[in-house]
């Protein structure tokens, strides 16, 4: 009986081998399968191997081969090192890319409970929303990226003075857009600076004649 048992393991072991499964995910309603040799890698070599996918997976919306692969990866890489906030923030760019806007949120949210005095993960969920044209929204976690250390951050700067200016904030905008200018000047963002700039002088002008009306 002992032999027939362990004949038996053998000849499962055997099959297992031959056969190389692989494990299959749902996750953001987007089924795909990681290949097993990918658990065979370190982190490392996982990390050199995501990098290229993700890059090339940002240059589309679409679910396509360097995408999958993507997901692949950094769902891996987020369960081999839950603490590391990279992981969750590319997730979460990934998944808004081809519109799956819950998972999107949910590793933003995930890489902030991490780690909360890292500016970055507040910068891409403020990116999300900014994208999605929530401007209040994307302002309250642009601000706190702002506050955790990019407050030089061209990007997050020019994004907080464009926001002011969508929501009638001239001065503040004002603020934000020669902050970003003093980063990286340039003929575009001088531009909208001079345009903020008449639209502050406009905003004066109507405030004061708003006091005078209001004192007779």
């Amino acid at each position: 009986m002992r032999q027939l048992t362990t004949i038996f393991l053998l000849i499962l072991g055997i099959f297992a081998i031959f056969i190389q499964p692989s494990f299959s995910a749902i996750k953001g309603g987007v089924k795909y399968s990681i290949p097993v040799y990918y658990n065979n890698l370190s982190e490392t070599e996982l990390q050199n191997k995501g990098k290229s996918y993700f890059y090339n997976a940002m240059k589309s919306n679409e679910l396509n081969e360097d995408m999958t692969q993507a997901l692949n990866i950094y769902t891996i890489l987020q369960n081999l090192n839950p603490q590391n906030i990279e992981y969750s923030i590319k997730l979460g760019r990934l998944y808004e890319k081809i519109g799956k806007d819950r998972y999107a949120k949910g590793n933003f949210s995930r890489a902030i409970v991490v780690d909360s005095s890292k500016p970055e993960p507040y910068f891409y969920f403020g990116e999300y929303y900014y994208n999605h044209q929530q401007y209040k929204k994307a302002l309250k976690y642009y601000n706190q990226a702002y506050i955790n250390g990019y407050n030089t951050n061209y990007d997050l700067l020019y994004k907080m003075g464009d926001i002011y200016e969508k929501l009638g904030d001239s001065r503040s905008a004002l603020k934000y857009l020669k902050d970003a200018e003093k980063q990286s000047p340039n003929s575009k963002l001088s531009a909208k600076i001079k345009k903020v700039e008449a639209e502050d002088a406009v905003n004066i002008i109507y405030n004061r004649s708003t006091r005078i009306r209001d004192v007779k």
